[in-house]
């Protein structure tokens, strides 16, 4: 990544599914842009990416931690904070991208199925949401990865959908709780990303309907979302809160 202007010189920023895709790229930039930085991943499979991440952003003259952990239990949510102030003295920024797919009709969707989505996605979202709430210092930032989905009227995606709208609330709700400390709480809610996130549930055809859905007939890409994350977790960003930004190239 370019040389950036470190204006998070000083910062220690948790990214959470940050061994890929927008979770990767978020935690290369919030380093190249002076931050210190816990890198999350979830399993053995993920620990190799993950610590190519670290090492990027050490290469750079910055400083990264790589951190495992089970976002679905409350316990080691609260020991990835730990592993944060205890090897870098505080959090100031939270960028929780981390989650997965589940695209089928809901007459299909098993109980296990259901479970996992909202374990995953909103269960981690809403602890995570809770623990910055204690634990980011004054000024900080909150950014939470929801989908453009939630304002969709469309099919197969109602699980994913629907647990991914509930964090909505929870930003909304959490800005409001601790505003008066100076911390945002924000929402990006891209569309559909060139990522390997977005394929394995898709087919020809449905790739290029969405596609087709935007203003330049195309998907996204990771570098469409990162200037958003480049703001809200900017000093700049201070009266932007409570908000969800849709970044889809006007999908919908």
């Amino acid at each position: 990544m370019e040389n950036l202007n470190q204006n998070l010189k000083g910062k220690v920023a948790i990214v959470t599914g940050a061994s890929k895709n927008l979770g990767a790229q978020t935690a290369t930039y919030l380093g190249n842009a002076g931050a210190n930085v816990i890198v999350h991943h979830f399993s053995d499979h993920s620990k190799e990416n993950a610590q190519s991440i670290v090492d990027t952003i050490k290469s750079s003259d910055g400083d990264a931690k790589l951190v495992q952990a089970d976002l679905r239990s409350v316990s080691e949510i609260k020991n990835l904070f730990d592993e944060a102030e205890n090897t870098f003295g505080k959090v100031d920024i939270l960028v929780n991208t981390a989650g997965t797919m589940l695209k089928k009709p809901a007459a299909e969707v098993q109980e296990d199925e259901y479970d996992q989505m909202f374990n995953i996605h909103t269960k981690t979202a809403f602890f995570l949401l809770s623990e910055a709430a204690k634990r980011v210092q004054d000024g900080g930032r909150i950014v939470n990865i929801s989908t453009t989905l939630t304002s969709v009227t469309t099919g197969f995606y109602s699980v994913y959908a629907g647990a991914k709208a509930a964090t909505e609330q929870f930003v909304k709700m959490i800005a409001k709780e601790i505003g008066s400390r100076g911390i945002t709480v924000n929402s990006i809610a891209p569309g559909p990303l060139n990522t390997s996130f977005f394929y394995p549930v898709e087919n020809d055809q449905s790739i290029d309907f969405l596609k087709h859905m935007s203003v330049q007939n195309r998907l996204g890409e990771i570098s469409d979302v990162i200037p958003a994350i480049k703001f809200l977790t900017s000093p700049e960003a201070g009266w932007v809160t409570a908000q969800n930004i849709r970044v889809n190239g006007g999908m919908f």
